[in-house]
């Protein structure tokens, strides 16, 4: 089983993949492959930035 990767690693591995489309790095099976990817990374960032958002408010109300 492989590790999630860190906010950091997700971020820098998705914008790798952006620029790969961006520079027509891809050919189709290597699209499909990366979209799903990038997908995923998406995804990841998203819900660790939601969390840290709401741990941060957390903290913050529980100091007022």
């Amino acid at each position: 089983m492989s590790k999630e990767p860190k906010y950091e690693e997700a971020y820098a591995e998705l914008q790798t993949i952006v620029r790969k489309m961006e520079n027509d790095e891809l050919d189709i099976d290597q699209m499909t492959e990366q979209l799903k990817r990038a997908q995923q990374l998406i995804k990841l960032c998203k819900d660790k930035l939601t969390k840290t958002d709401e741990e941060i408010k957390k903290i913050l109300d529980d100091n007022k």
